[in-house]
Parts: C-alpha cells; structure tokens; sequence
C-alpha cells in the first residue's frame, strides 16, 4: 500500500498485526505524510521500500533492520519500534549515524505494570501454588503458607521510567517503602514518587522485592548475574517484564535452588518458548507467564495510536515523546514535542475504549 501526499515518507515495514486500521490511514493522510506498507524479510525488500523514507517503523518485533542495513537508509532521520524493547533495533549504530530511535512505552505502561503487581502478589500471596492443590485435591490452609509480608516492605525498582513509575504510583496505597536506580533519572524526579534514589548495589541488598524495568542493551545484558544475585536478601523476591538477558538465567537458577534469594517472578526469558524441560520450570518457588505482560483488548489500539503521534511529531521536526539513544546528535534539528492527534483518530479510540 502507498499513499503519496507529501514530502515526508514513512515506511511500515513490519507489523505483529492483522492489518493497518484505517483510522492510522486517514490520521497520517491528514498530516500529508507519504506512508507504505510491505512486510520486508530482507535487506533488498528493505533498501527497496524504505531506502528513501524519513521514518522507518517496525510494528513489534522484526528484526529486519540490521548494522548492515543501515547503510542502505540514505534519508532516514528517524526508526521507529512500537512497543518499548529496541533490542531488534542496532541502537548503537544508528546512534552514530545521526538516526532516531523512537519507540512507544507508553503504550503498555498500565499493563505491565499491572502484570509486574500481579506477578509479585502471586508470588508472595502463594496463589498459583495453592490453586494446584486445590485442583489436585489438597486443601490444606497451611500448604504453600505464604512466606512474605507486603505491608512494611521494601519494593526496589531496577530502572525508573514509565512503566517503573506507573509502577511506583500504583503501588502507593500498599504501605511500602520504594528504592530505585536509573543513571538517567534525578532524585528529583524519583521523590516525586515517593522513591529513593540508589546505586544497583543499595537497591539490590536493601530491598525485600525487586522488579526490573531497563531496556535490553549491552550494558544491561545480564546486569543480573552471579554478584548482583548475592547482593539480594535471603528471602528477597526477584520480579521481570523488562527482557529475559537482563538476567543471567544459570546464576538465578543457582540463586533459587540454594536458597540464597527466597522466589521469582518472571513473564520474559533468555530464549523464547521456555522449553519445557527448562530449569526454571521445576522451581516451585517461581512463578512464570509467556511474555504476556503487555497484552490487553485495547493492546493493539494504543500501539498504533503512540506510533501514529510519534510519526507525526517526527513529520513535524519535533522531540517524540520518548527515544533511547539519548546520546544521540540527530541529522534533523528538532523542537519540544506535544500531542498533535487529531480529532478523528481520538473519538476512534473514545469509541473504542470500555
């Protein structure tokens, strides 16, 4: 599909979608922004259909655009993921390009964020566990006795941005006491949620439950091994819907089994399907979901609709509302961002919305 109406091109050239909506069309119609559609496999499809766009846009997870690839971008200023993870996208090369990356996180902060609460008061509360009993005819109050108290606590956040700060917010009533690191955050920034600013070490030992919230980039590949695991407490509870390489999987398994950290609760993994022979899945003490933190019946409309302002901002030489290669010196000059949806594309998801 091509729409030619301006100067500004963007190419959607992988989407995890049945189809383009219309109202994503008609928005981009609107801003007189040029937009095509091919589902690109390789670096030729690629420098084929996107080699002259200002944006390319990967809807979810492809992992089309390369190091190599690049090189074949002559006018993009901008790629854009939807979603929050960058790891299919090389951040660090397109940083010394001059090219943006873009993506939207805040398109699942709400559910992740829910399914990082769920995931820990599962854990402590003991539920999937005394569920299997009853199903398997035990029902004994004292099997899986919980072994955690959530009031009086202290919840550590590894990482502080949207979704870790929805997080914090949500979790305010339980009367907890909140750490967290992000070399990119102030303190300032952290009281405003009522959180302490740490180094990873002070969040790690000081904090009953942790919950990691950073993108998966080469610092933070297995920024969770062996020494981090032994700065943790005894009975600590490790929770993860960031990305599965964050943590060293071998080290938590050996941090499980020998009881030097008390329990986990993970929705991503190293490598996806967990198989089932996987240790993690013998370890009573953790609980675990299939990467599904981020799914919800509205999932769909919000990717599209924080893809669709970020395209626009960018059209518009604007900052997006959120990029990860802060380091970046971008070949376009750009202006403060704001909210540009339009009318139309706003009553779609009024309507849309429970």
């Amino acid at each position: 599909m091509k729409l030619n109406l301006g100067n500004f091109k963007a190419a959607l050239v992988a989407w995890d979608a049945p189809e383009v909506p219309q109202w994503v069309v008609q928005e981009l119609e609107k801003e007189n922004i040029e937009l095509i559609t091919h589902e690109c496999t390789t670096r030729e499809e690629l420098a084929h259909y996107a080699g002259d766009a200002d944006v390319v846009w990967v809807f979810g997870g492809s992992r089309v655009i390369s190091a190599e690839s690049l090189s074949d971008l002559k006018r993009c200023g901008a790629i854009l993921r939807s979603g929050s993870g960058t790891d299919n996208i090389p951040v660090e090369v397109a940083t010394r390009l001059g090219i943006l990356v873009a993506n939207t996180p805040e398109a699942t902060c709400d559910t992740v964020s829910d399914h990082a609460i769920a995931l820990l008061l599962s854990v402590i509360r003991q539920i999937p566990a005394q569920d299997r009993a009853i199903r398997n005819g035990i029902w004994d109050p004292k099997h899986a006795w919980p072994g955690w108290n959530l009031s009086g606590s202290t919840l550590g956040l590894v990482g502080f941005g949207h979704i870790a700060q929805h997080l914090a917010r949500k979790v305010s009533g339980f009367e907890i006491s909140l750490m967290a690191c992000d070399p990119f955050v102030n303190e300032q920034k952290m009281n405003e949620f009522k959180a302490r600013k740490g180094t990873l070490q002070e969040v790690l030992s000081r904090s009953d439950f942790v919950s990691i919230h950073v993108p998966l980039t080469k610092e933070t590949h297995h920024l969770i091994g062996e020494r981090e695991l032994r700065w943790m407490r005894p009975k600590a509870v490790l929770i993860n819907t960031s990305r599965g390489a964050v943590i060293d999987e071998k080290a938590l398994v050996r941090a499980l089994n020998e009881g030097r950290i008390g329990a986990a609760g993970l929705d991503v993994f190293e490598t996806e399907p967990l198989s089932t022979d996987h240790p993690l899945t013998k370890l009573p003490n953790v609980v675990l979901t299939p990467h599904s933190a981020g799914d919800s019946p509205r999932m769909l409309d919000d990717f599209w609709r924080y893809s669709v302002e970020t395209v626009i901002d960018l059209s518009k030489r604007r900052w997006p509302s959120s990029y990860v290669n802060r380091g970046v010196k971008p070949r376009w000059r750009l202006t403060t961002t704001e909210s540009v949806l339009g009318p139309a594309c706003r009553a779609f998801l009024k309507e849309a919305r429970p």
